[in-house]
């Protein structure tokens, strides 16, 4: 998701929820501690070098069990981070999130909260390192049955 399209969705909202891929909530008294334009310079298996960049937020609970962010102030957050940081609104963003380690994820929103996507890792590079290309799977049931042996048929 880009930023500009959380920007939207978050005008829309009268309260903030971000759902973990296990379907369980961030507890909403959580904190957005950091809204950032990170940037990756480097290179691939196959001698490729890329550049990625995204917008980066990092939630956080604390024991504050009161503390609840509304949209708007949100809003307010990302609108300074682009001024002060000039980050673009079509960048993708990502999320952190501390679970056993500090887990990233994309961002999708389902209506009416957003939810945390887990990221993969991947090979950018599988022509050059010789890993094959994924074989399509079959359905047994779908096979043409016309070239198959049958008792009695002599062909086995």
């Amino acid at each position: 998701m880009k930023l500009a399209e959380v920007k939207n969705h978050l005008k829309n909202l009268k309260t903030i929820s971000f759902q973990l891929p296990d379907g369980e909530l961030v507890p909403g008294h959580f904190h957005v501690t950091e809204v950032g334009n990170v940037s990756k310079h480097f290179i691939d298996c196959g001698g490729v070098i890329r550049k990625e960049e995204v917008v980066n937020f990092q939630l956080w609970n604390a024991n504050d069990y009161d503390h609840r962010l509304h949209p708007e102030k949100l809003v307010q957050i990302i609108e300074l981070s682009e001024e002060k940081l000039n980050i673009d609104e079509n960048l993708a963003v990502e999320v952190e999130y501390q679970g056993r380690s500090i887990e990233t994820f994309t961002l999708e929103f389902d209506g009416a909260k957003f939810l945390l996507v887990n990221k993969q890792t991947d090979c950018l590079a599988k022509d050059q390192c010789g890993i094959p290309a994924e074989k399509p799977k079959l359905k047994m049931a779908n096979l043409n049955s016309t070239n198959t042996c049958t008792p009695g048929g002599g062909c086995c």
